[in-house]
Order: structure tokens, then C-alpha cells, then sequence
């Protein structure tokens, strides 16, 4: 749990208000639906505890077990969020009276691992490919038939040769595979495509949220996509403002001028039927900061789409989303040992705990985004005795830390404890395709909670093992 300095003492009192009032359920924020914790509990023994369905996991007996670091990952979360998402949708869809359709393409780029991967599609999703590479695993799939032909495939990405020949190639076996052209070489290329196309604008829209960059080589701007007129077998307007988009507003603004975008471009372009919102819907990271629903958010697309169409005097478009973190990020855990402790200088008592995995190579975005994540201890759990920490990783780079933005941590005092697990929550998105081996470090081992049971799905590298992969 983390505070700002200024009001240490008064989060302090209020903390152990909560304590004595409700629980440390409430006081770590577990069992709470809003915050992506509700399949957590504390066992009698302090202990964390997942939940699924009647089955329950002891997470200190797991990693006791197998050790650590460990990531844990429950396909039945990517099964609930993915079928909750498309069912929201095709709610509100029929309440308000929308005309078009909803589909649900998963951006594979988010977690690429089969496990994560077929979950996802077992309840509906569509995919969207950003490389040859991913288009490769899709081809696979086909030929395994693990999915009906029925499936949709959005191709994002710089088209190099090897992607268009999957594309072509696909499209050739009847899948329904819609690129989307970026630039004016692409638009070229696709001339003699016999598909569906997209084509993507670079909408001129700032919203809060990671990745919302002043330049972006992506798309066309909104001048030059009036600009070019017929587009053959155009079927789908994209646009991707940002990732872990902080507010409603930010979803809706883009919205609007993508519809008037739209209704323009469909009087030299009467295939164009759907609108492609792109990625966008983050989870609340903080547990202490209040974050949009789902449920809302959905609601206010519906509406301001039908809405904007009607005044538009234009058929209601078919509505595609690429939200990954939003389905894939509560999936898993990640958990260390804390190994050892040591003051931090200056720092008015805080103390480093110096963990048995790595930030850098394990959770990148710690690094490269200063992502704060929701930390808590898997065992001590009703521990009152606390720590204000700092994180050290076990490579040698003084970057491999977490500190919550400069902040601290509340576990509990290690001294007290013959052992001490924390685990990391929300870190199945980008952290495993992104992950790398600096310093060599071994990459974590991963296990599969699925139906009452556990099962490795990748091993613990060995030092044989990592050191192959740079030619040794």
C-alpha cells in the first residue's frame, strides 16, 4: 500500500482505522470486483488466496512448492473478462436500440503465450495481429482448427513481403483477414488484394493515457484521408489513440471525430460499415485511485455512437475494440521472496527489501513506464507490524527497483517472519513479450491455475539454458 509523504501520518490513522473496522481483506483491497482483486481472499492463517469458482488456491503453499520468482496465471479470469466484455457490449447494443455490431478483436501483441492466447478466443474474441511472426501463430491455429472459419483477423503493422504473403495466403483459404493500410506504400500494395481492407487514421486528439505521442508515423492525418477518395474494398476506418487510457472522455472525444471522419468517407466509399476504436481500456493499477467501469465506459460508446450517427444522418456502424491489457493484465501474478533488507540512505528510515527476481528483465514496464503496481504480501497477510519499502531487484542495475513512484510500499516487517513472498498484481500484459535476460537472469518460472489444479507451463530457465540463446 502506498501513500504521498504529505499525508503519511493521516494515511496512517486512516489505515488503521480500516484495519480494526473491516478487515485487512479491505485493508490489502482484495475481494473487491472494482479493483480486479475479487477472486482474492486471506486464509485463516494470513495467507493469500485465489479463488475459482469452488476451487481455491493457497498462493504461500504454491510458491513454497515450486519457489520463486513465479508467475501465476488463471485462465478462467481471461474467459470471464473476455465473455463480460463482449456480453456489455451486446447488452447496451440492444438496449439503447444501436443497429451495428460489436466485435472483439484481441490484440495478440498483449500476451502472446498459447495459454493466454486460447482462452480468449474460446469465448469470442476475434484477433488482431501486428506482425508476419503473429500471423504465423494465426496460420497455425487454422491448421489445428482452433477455431471456426468464422473468425475475424485485423492486420496492424508494417506490411513487410512475408506479412502480405500470409495475408494474401490466408485470405486464399477463406479466413477473414482485413489489413489495415498505414501509409501510401501500403495503399499501393493493396490494389490487387482480393479482401476486405482498413485503412488507418492518426486522429489529432490528446487524451490522458501512456503512449499518446506528439509525432506518430502511423496512419494518415485526417486531411490526407479525405483526401484520397475511393479506396478499394474498404471496409474499416481505424484509429488508436492511446494505452491505458485514464477517463471516459478520452475514449469518447476520439469517437465523435472518427464518426464525422466516417459518414464522410462513406459517400465515396458505401463498403465502409465498421469502426475500428483500437486498444485504450486500462485497469486501475492503483487501488487507491478511483478508475472508470467497464460497464460505464461501454455504455457511453453505445450511446455517443448512436447518438453521433443519427445526427450524422448515417447507418450506425459496427464497432470494433482491441482492449488486451484490459482482458489479459488481472490474469496473473507475480511473486519474489524478499531475501534481504538494508537501509535506505536519507530516506527517513525506509528500507530496500532486495528480491530473488529481477524488474528490469521480469515486469519491464517497472522500468520503462514507472508503472505502479498493486503490491501485497502473500504470507503475514494479518500481520499488524509494517514496513515502508523500497524494492532492489537482483541484477546489478541500480535502475532494477520498484518504489512506487518514489513513494513506498507497506508489507510487513521481514525480521518478523522466517520467510517472506510479496506478489505483484495485474502484470499479465506486455510484461512477458517484453521481458528479457539482463545480467543473464533467468527467466521466471510460470504455472497454469486451472480447474482445482497447477501445472507448469514453462520451467525455470537454467544458466545452460539462457546462456544458448547468446551463442554460448
Amino acid at each position: 500500500m502506498a501513500t504521498e509523504a504529505p499525508a503519511r501520518l493521516k494515511r496512517k490513522r486512516k489505515s488503521t482505522k480500516i484495519k480494526k473496522k473491516n478487515g485487512f481483506k479491505k485493508f490489502w483491497r482484495l475481494g473487491m470486483e472494482e479493483f480486479n482483486t475479487g477472486a482474492f481472499e486471506i486464509s485463516k492463517d494470513g495467507e493469500l488466496v485465489a479463488r475459482e469458482g469452488n476451487y481455491q488456491y493457497n498462493i504461500y503453499d504454491i510458491v513454497k512448492k515450486y519457489g520463486s520468482p513465479t508467475e501465476i496465471f488463471f485462465p478462467t479470469v481471461i474467459e470471464h473478462r473476455a465473455r463480460d466484455l463482449i456480453e456489455t457490449f451486446n447488452a447496451y447494443i440492444k438496449i439503447l436500440g444501436y443497429k451495428g455490431r460489436y466485435h472483439y478483436h484481441y490484440p495478440m501483441k498483449v500476451n502472446q503465450n498459447r495459454e493466454f492466447v486460447l482462452p480468449a478466443v474460446a469465448e469470442g474474441a476475434n484477433l488482431d495481429i501486428a506482425s508476419a511472426n503473429e500471423l504465423y501463430l494465426v496460420k497455425r491455429m487454422l491448421e489445428q482448427e482452433k477455431f471456426h472459419s468464422k473468425m475475424r483477423v485485423i492486420c496492424n503493422g508494417p506490411k513487410t513481403a512475408r506479412y502480405m504473403e500470409l495475408i494474401e495466403e490466408l485470405n486464399g483459404k477463406g479466413l477473414i483477414v482485413i489489413p489495415i493500410i498505414e501509409d501510401r506504400v501500403e495503399l499501393e500494395r493493396m490494389q490487387k488484394f482480393k479482401g476486405p481492407v482498413g485503412i488507418r487514421v492518426d486522429i489529432n486528439i490528446n487524451v490522458k493515457g501512456h503512449w499518446n505521442k506528439k509525432f506518430n508515423r502511423f496512419g494518415f492525418t485526417e486531411t490526407e484521408l479525405l483526401e484520397l477518395g475511393k479506396i478499394r474494398n474498404l471496409t474499416v476506418l481505424h484509429y488508436n489513440i492511446s494505452s491505458q487510457t485514464e477517463q471516459i472522455n478520452g475514449f469518447i472525444e476520439p469517437l465523435k471525430r472518427a464518426l464525422q471522419l466516417f459518414a464522410k468517407m462513406k459517400t465515396k466509399n458505401p463498403g465502409l460499415d465498421t469502426i475500428d476504436m483500437g486498444g485504450g481500456a486500462g485497469v486501475p493499477y492503483n487501488k487507491y485511485k478511483k478508475f472508470y467501469s467497464a460497464k460505464n465506459l461501454i455504455q457511453k460508446i453505445i450511446k455517443t455512437a448512436k447518438v453521433q450517427s443519427d445526427a450524422l444522418g448515417i447507418k450506425h456502424p459496427n464497432l470494433i475494440t482491441e482492449w488486451g491489457r484490459y482482458v489479459m493484465a488481472p490474469a496473473q501474478i507475480t511473486i519474489y521472496r524478499v531475501t534481504a533488507e538494508k537501509l535506505v540512505q536519507n530516506k527517513g528510515g525506509y528500507k530496500w527489501y532486495i528480491v530473488d527476481g529481477s524488474f528490469m528483465n521480469d515486469l519491464t514496464d517497472t522500468w520503462a513506464l514507472k508503472q505502479k503496481w498493486h503490491v501485497i504480501p502473500v504470507n503475514g497477510l494479518a500481520h499488524p507490524k509494517l514496513e515502508k519499502v523500497w524494492f532492489a531487484g537482483s541484477s546489478c542495475d541500480s535502475d532494477d527497483k520498484y518504489t512506487h513512484g518514489g513513494l513506498y510500499v507497506s508489507v510487513p516487517k521481514l525480521s518478523d517472519h522466517d520467510e517472506l513472498y510479496v506478489a505483484f498484481l495485474d502484470t499479465g500484459a506486455y510484461q512477458d513479450s517484453l521481458s528479457s535476460h539482463h545480467c543473464l537472469l533467468s527467466s521466471p518460472l510460470k504455472l497454469m491455475a486451472a480447474n482445482g489444479e497447477v501445472k507448469v507451463v514453462r520451467k525455470r530457465e537454467t544458466p545452460e539454458e539462457v546462456g544458448k540463446q547468446f551463442g554460448w
